[in-house]
């Protein structure tokens, strides 16, 4: 049994994992055998373009990247790049902390999938334990009243439909998950938002869009992270997200998130 983070992986899926999982490097020849338009596009257009616009740092890329590929279980893609996001400055510790707050937004399988893609990628680099967030520790400072302000709200809303959904969106995201501090507030917030807009839970973008602003992304940060994700989690999803955001940045004061 091999552990990441929160999660315990079966030897034989981290067998499978290796031979499933593809190089650190784009398979540039087997997409030209079969789609030649593909291969120019990714180097041209997205490697080469893409990815150096100044509005999002690299670092920052990576994690929208990833949140995308483990909210929409895409593990195949997960070990390029996990290796990009390592080499762009993201910590192993803050991968890890990706994974395990994508379990809660995306689902447990989701997650557990990235966990075997991943342990390729940490066995490779000689990531170990010691690189990791421990599964119980101090907890970042908690904004008592905004917190007790959603709280009430959702009790209010939906505490007679899923009192046990009630409960553990406050014990376990908004008073420990959102708490742990191997991943920075505004990090955890754009990991949140990109997994949202890739999977289509527009519903649920507003609130977390403007956290991620009080977390400090910027407006200018936010809308390229709309256009990275058009890439990795395809038009549609995007179009029926900017609206949204569209609506958020209209309401916040004009100074803010510029």
């Amino acid at each position: 049994m091999l552990c990441a983070s929160m999660f315990c992986v079966p030897l034989s899926a981290f067998a499978q994992s290796r031979s499933q999982v593809p190089s650190a490097k784009p398979p540039v020849k087997e997409i030209q055998m079969v789609a030649p338009a593909l291969e120019h596009y990714t180097q041209q257009l997205l490697l080469n373009d893409v990815w150096k616009r100044p509005d999002l740092s690299p670092r920052d890329r990576s994690i929208v990247t990833v949140a995308v590929l483990v909210a929409r279980n895409q593990p195949a893609e997960l070990a390029y790049y996990l290796n990009r996001a390592l080499d762009n400055g993201v910590k192993p510790g803050e991968l890890s902390e990706i994974i395990t707050h994508l379990a809660f937004y995306s689902g447990w399988p989701n997650a557990m999938a990235a966990v075997s893609a991943a342990q390729v990628v940490f066995a490779e680099r000689k990531i170990g334990a010691d690189q990791l967030p421990h599964a119980k520790v101090d907890l970042l400072p908690l904004d008592k009243e905004a917190e007790e302000k959603r709280a009430t709200s959702v009790e209010q809303n939906f505490g007679k439909v899923a009192p046990g959904v009630v409960k553990y969106t406050t014990e376990a995201l908004f008073r420990d998950l959102w708490l742990r501090p191997g991943l920075a507030p505004r990090d955890r917030s754009m990991v949140t938002v990109s997994a949202l807009v890739a999977t289509g839970q527009v519903a649920q973008i507003n609130y977390h869009l403007n956290r991620a602003m009080d977390n400090g992304l910027t407006e200018k940060q936010a809308g390229e992270m709309l256009t990275q994700l058009a890439f990795y989690a395809g038009w549609p999803n995007v179009f029926s997200a900017m609206p949204v955001f569209k609506e958020v940045f209209a309401n916040r004061p004009a100074a803010a998130g510029k």
